[in-house]
């Protein structure tokens, strides 16, 4: 008798929190590798850049239609397809015998990538149903795997680049996604949503295209938006998402039902989500950029940096189930938002003489609202869309997180590099003083629109006799 899928949730559970791990290593391992990378490759700073932001495209382009891929062929098969290709494309970024063809092992693992991250929620959604403790527990282990990816990954990537090299994390990273694959495939059962809608292709194809042109814009622009190239690229990007959108108001069977936009539930987790992406994720991204060239410290202290906000978050987004039932979603993710911008705040007021130590606190802060916000962004993506389409729901709603990330970032890198601050150090953090404020916008309005997107009251008709 083959077992059922909620047969076996520890190993449900276990995996998706492996598969996100992985996937958030992978991610981060050109933080600490990148010098070397550089220099082996002969790779410029524009090259650097987009070796720092390529993993981003394709997870932004593919998570929602590898999500909804998932629910209809089979979440498992869709992972272990995956990690397959995680694996394959790390082989490829460790043989790349240029920057290029290392940037496009990046994208490559970004949609190998998409997929675990995607269909690791919609397994846990279909093993712990939605408004039980078991999926507040599973929901709060699912965000730690994220903190505790961040956090571990430029640790593992330095130590890995020490001792043999800048290829090193690329082929660790290899075989564990073959391993990944492996014990998918074997521990965890195959659920699908139980009435699987064909492939929208079209849709697949158009949002592929239209975020990969405006996220490869964000990336060129973050060295000028005035050249015709970005802002073609951009135009191209904005063009295609609009026809996505009226493709799929079209198609009986939408990859992305628009009517999931008239749901406060779905409203709220996708804000949070993108909130999450332009605000602290955004701020993160580019402190280390701050405390190298800025405060003239090393790879090594703004990894450490990392892990106060990384670190403390996993240890929160653990807690986040203890947290009273009562306490909604929305109401976390609102809360969450508020004090990630109070952590934002502390790291304002920088000067050039200043310790890195200066921004721990503000990034433990920061780090221990953003663990209560993951638990509950896995929660509410999953439960706030149509039971059956859970891996859809993660993938829309890591989506929003990795194209505000992009579109946060590039508004901080744009600003705080700016022309008339005149470079060198000084002028970098006078950059950052500028550019913070913001990024804590991001997340005050992100917290603000959360908390506006409150539950319809149904009202209930009383007849006499």
């Amino acid at each position: 008798m083959t077992p059922s899928p909620v047969d076996r949730p520890r190993a449900t559970l276990a995996v998706a929190a492996a598969a996100t791990f992985l996937a958030l290593v992978a991610f981060t391992v050109p933080l600490a590798a990148l010098p070397s990378t550089a220099t082996a490759l002969g790779a410029g700073p524009e090259a650097q850049a987009w070796i720092l932001s390529s993993m981003s495209i394709g997870l932004g382009v593919a998570l929602l239609s590898v999500g909804a891929l998932g629910d209809d062929l089979g979440r498992r098969r869709v992972l272990v397809l995956g990690a397959t290709v995680l694996a394959a494309s790390s082989v490829l970024a460790a043989l790349a015998p240029s920057a290029l063809v290392l940037v496009i092992a990046r994208i490559l693992q970004g949609v190998g990538a998409a997929a675990l991250v995607a269909c690791s929620q919609g397994l846990l959604g279909h093993a712990f149903p939605a408004g039980t403790p078991e999926a507040r527990t599973a929901s709060s282990v699912w965000g730690a795997s994220l903190g505790a990816g961040i956090a571990s990954g430029p640790f593992l990537a330095s130590g890995l680049d020490r001792l043999v090299g800048w290829t090193g994390p690329y082929w660790a990273t290899a075989v564990a996604a073959v391993v990944l694959a492996v014990v998918t495939r074997r521990a965890v059962p195959e659920s699908r949503a139980a009435q699987p809608r064909p492939i929208d292709l079209p849709g697949v194809l158009v949002l592929a295209a239209g975020l990969a042109a405006l996220l490869a814009g964000l990336v060129e622009g973050r060295s000028g938006f005035g050249r015709p190239g970005v802002l073609a690229l951009l135009a191209v990007g904005v063009a295609l998402l609009a026809v996505f959108v009226v493709l799929e108001r079209r198609r009986a069977a939408p990859m992305l039902d628009m009517a999931l936009f008239a749901s406060p539930a779905f409203v709220a987790a996708t804000v949070g989500a993108l909130a999450t992406g332009m605000g602290i994720i955004a701020t993160t991204s580019f402190l280390p950029t701050v405390v190298e060239r800025g405060l003239g410290s090393t790879a090594l202290v703004g990894a450490l940096l990392l892990l106060a906000w990384s670190g403390t978050s996993v240890v929160t987004a653990v807690l986040a189930r203890r947290l009273p039932a009562a306490w909604s979603g929305r109401l976390q993710l609102a809360a969450g938002l508020l004090v990630v911008a109070a952590g934002q705040a502390l790291l304002l007021g920088l000067e050039p003489g200043d310790a890195p130590l200066s921004l721990v606190p503000g990034l433990a802060v920061a780090g221990a609202a953003s663990g209560m916000v993951n638990a509950a962004l896995g929660r509410e993506a999953v439960a706030s869309v149509p039971a059956g389409r859970g891996a859809m729901g993660g993938g829309a709603n890591n989506t929003a997180r990795y194209v505000g990330s992009a579109i946060g970032t590039t508004v901080v890198a744009v600003v705080a590099t700016r022309p008339s601050l005149g470079g060198g150090a000084a002028g970098l953090v006078a950059g950052w003083n500028d550019a913070l404020p913001i990024a804590i916008a991001f997340s005050l309005v992100g917290a603000a629109a959360v908390a506006a997107c409150r539950p319809r009251r149904v009202r209930q008709s009383v007849t006499t006799g």
